[in-house]
């Protein structure tokens, strides 16, 4: 089955340094420093990552953050379970602009 994005680009990222060396070191540098071991563990940002990479469907994304899950101890449950973490978050930030909808309704009604 083919799709829009290509596994196999995923391990071409480190590439993006080839049209833009700096700003692209100055990235990888930063990722580096952001994943690791700090006042949270590797485990627990890899499953953060996880489930911002649902949040904003990232398919490459998805894909290294459940192998880094799995590489650094989270089981399926934890991994589902961020999952849904992040699925409540975004559809609660859908639901709470309804009170913007809400607002604006009630001020052209009056």
């Amino acid at each position: 089955m083919s799709t829009y994005y290509n596994p196999a680009d995923l391990a071409k990222f480190g590439n993006i340094t080839e049209w833009q060396a700096e700003m692209g070191n100055k990235f990888f540098s930063y990722y580096g420093e952001v994943f690791k071991e700090g006042a949270l563990s590797e485990r627990e940002k890899a499953l953060i990552a996880l489930a911002v990479a649902h949040a904003v469907q990232c398919p490459y994304c998805i894909d290294a953050y459940t192998t880094d899950s799995l590489q650094k101890g989270a089981d399926e449950a934890q991994m589902m379970e961020a999952v849904h973490v992040a699925a409540a978050i975004k559809g609660g930030a859908v639901l709470v602009h309804g009170v913007q909808m809400m607002n604006k309704a009630k001020e052209l009604s009056m």
